[in-house]
């Protein structure tokens, strides 16, 4: 049943190379099995294939959320890698600094080279 099996999540982007070293320098991320028109990378227990499509970047949505021990420090980290943050208003939001936090929850948003809406947030709700 779905219910017990992993998944993994697609992502489209316009150009490989330009894709791989924002996922693989910025991200810190390593390629499993790189081809010329799919990377394969694991992150945790998912795996993550970024592809060529003409359709890349056309998701207006967050397209995938690692989920985090420390937001704060993790996007430190990015910021560090020259990643930028998305800044969004929210009812029952605010923001300190890149992360957004209401409803109990820590989340930053951000894209990658065509747009695709990434974000971290935190493993667990806040009870503040």
């Amino acid at each position: 049943m779905l219910r017990d099996a992993n998944a993994a999540t697609n992502i489209a982007v316009t150009d490989l190379s330009r894709a791989r070293e924002f996922y693989e320098e910025a991200l810190g991320l390593s390629p499993e099995d790189p081809g010329a028109h799919l990377v394969t990378y694991r992150t945790g227990d998912s795996l993550l294939f970024v592809y060529r499509s003409e359709f890349a970047g056309t998701n207006r949505a967050t397209t995938l959320t690692w989920m985090v021990d420390d937001v704060d420090a993790e996007a430190r980290d990015l910021k560090r890698r020259g990643v930028t943050f998305e800044h969004y208003d929210l009812p029952g939001t605010t923001r300190e600094g890149a992360v957004h936090v209401g409803g109990g929850r820590r989340v930053a948003w951000f894209r990658d080279p065509d747009g695709n809406i990434l974000s971290i947030a935190a493993r667990e709700a806040d009870n503040d």
